[in-house]
């Protein structure tokens, strides 16, 4: 997914149109619901930065900040939306 967004930030930059990936992390959603609530606590403890699941409000503010004009010149970028999963990983 982060090389197919860059090549179409490439490809699709001449006509004003940005392309950004957003790569969340463990986030609080239907597909993780099964997941016993202690076993989240220990996965978020043990990878992440922040020590917690995020909530899917934290992913679409990164979302709603990168369709903001004031993003306008964001293209080809890979956001983490992790809660430090990637950098405590790393």
């Amino acid at each position: 997914m982060t090389g197919l967004s860059r090549g179409l930030a490439v490809d699709l930059g001449p006509e004003g149109i940005t392309v950004n990936c957003i790569c969340p992390g463990p986030i609080r959603t239907a597909m993780t619901e099964a997941v016993p609530d202690e076993h989240k606590i220990i996965y978020a403890k043990r990878r992440t930065a922040l020590k917690r699941y995020g909530d899917p409000e934290e992913v679409a503010h990164m979302t709603l900040s990168l369709v903001l004009p004031a993003a306008s010149y964001i293209t080809g970028a890979v956001i983490p939306v992790d809660g430090g999963l990637m950098a405590r990983n790393a």
